[in-house]
């Protein structure tokens, strides 16, 4: 990335505070910054520090006659090889779906000829505002792209998505663009439009008894990550979720159930889809019986708990006579990963194994470390987070199917 220049823009949030890390972070790589801050964003840094990192002159004012005399706004909008907005406030995105011009900032991104980059940081509710998601929606058909926001605390104290992505995620897109080959355009144009998606997340619950039951220790994280990555990309998304402790996401079709069974049903009758993906952690036993009375602990009452196979949903819908024309697997292994991830391949006929070792904290975590098990062979992708691995998983899936 030597000898190329990137326009950031500051934006007022505190997450302000993470683009000189940016900015050191690309100096290392010979990108050179050239800076507008909002007044804003002169709340939470000062050009003072920017100037100091960058060792670029830092502009602040539309109306500063020295600058314009040194580089006009629109010069200044055209002489970077790329514009990254970093935070992009809600008020930075709606001034720039929208076509405002009233300070530096928005006039510049208005008057630019190259490609802008989006790291979007706000409140979760701000994120989610039917508003936003408009302005967004014009912004990408206006070719603009995006990276993050992540989902975390929020310096508000709420949690969910509007956590604008670490600068190391930043730098990696910008490499992308400015290497020509990113994924990053696919965003702007919608590349799953018209496809439906078919995603299980989540443990099954296998009832005891009133109040015990069979489970495992998935929090539906990744299986709902991947649910937002591909309904960002345009999918028709349908989520068959067992019992989890996140908010549904947005413009997904939410399906809630229980047991293994109740998924099967759920599944075949959201079919026909043009992939299924299929992560959620099912029981594999149930129990032969179940009471709608609690069973008391008296010795005499305890029986050896007999169980039942239920039934493989990834090898029912993958040998379907509806089946789906992508059928992707998960694999959830604690030793021989890939070698279980290949058997698991063959055996339920489907077209790639999504294998992750869960011997660490993956289930329940927020990381997770994936290997891409095809017939063609394996792709092991390095430790990330789960909202990256599910962005990456559905541009694999674009490459596929789009």
């Amino acid at each position: 990335m030597s000898e190329k220049r990137i326009l950031l823009i500051i934006g007022g949030g505190i997450a302000a505070f993470k683009a000189l890390l940016l900015i050191r972070l690309l100096a290392k790589r010979g990108v050179k910054t050239s800076t507008v801050i909002t007044k804003a964003g002169e709340e939470f840094v000062t050009p003072l520090s920017v100037g100091g990192l960058s060792g670029e002159k830092v502009y602040t004012d539309l109306f500063s006659l020295s600058d314009e005399q040194e580089m006009g706004h629109i010069e200044l909008s055209r002489s970077a090889d790329l514009v990254v907005v970093v935070p992009a406030t809600a008020d930075l995105m709606a001034k720039a779906a929208r076509g405002l011009a009233n300070d530096l900032a928005s006039t510049t991104l208005l008057a630019t000829d190259k490609r802008v980059l989006y790291a979007p940081a706000m409140n979760v509710r701000m994120w989610e505002h039917p508003a936003t998601k408009r302005n967004i929606e014009t912004l990408r058909e206006n070719h603009a792209l995006f990276v993050g926001p992540e989902e975390g605390d929020m310096a508000c104290g709420e949690f969910g998505f509007g956590r604008m992505a670490e600068p190391e995620t930043i730098v990696e897109a910008i490499e992308k663009i400015l290497a020509g080959k990113t994924h990053l355009d696919d965003l702007a144009l919608k590349p799953l439009k018209d496809k439906h998606i078919l995603i299980t997340a989540g443990p099954t619950r296998e009832p005891i008894d009133p109040v015990r039951y069979l489970s495992n220790h998935s929090s539906g994280k990744q299986g709902y990550a991947i649910a937002r990555a591909c309904e960002r990309l345009g999918a028709k998304v349908t989520l068959v979720s067992g019992p989890v402790a996140i908010a549904p996401p947005s413009g997904v079709d939410m399906v809630q159930v229980e047991t293994a069974r109740e998924m099967l049903t759920a599944c075949e009758s959201a079919l026909p889809a043009d992939v299924f993906i299929s992560v959620a952690a099912v029981a594999d036993w149930r129990p032969k019986t179940n009471t709608d009375k609690k069973i008391k602990k008296d010795k005499q009452e305890l029986q050896p708990l007999a169980l039942s196979e239920n039934p493989d949903i990834l090898r029912t819908i993958a040998n379907g006579e509806n089946r789906p024309g992508l059928v992707i697997g998960f694999a959830a292994e604690t030793d021989n990963v890939l070698n279980h991830a290949k058997a698991k391949l063959a055996k339920k006929k489907c077209d790639w194994i999504v294998a992750n070792d869960v011997s660490g904290d993956v289930m329940g975590g927020d990381n997770n470390t994936m290997i891409i098990v095809t017939k063609d062979g394996a792709d092991e992708w390095s430790l990330m987070s789960k909202q990256d691995a599910a962005h990456k998983l559905a541009l694999k899936i674009v490459e596929t199917v789009a």
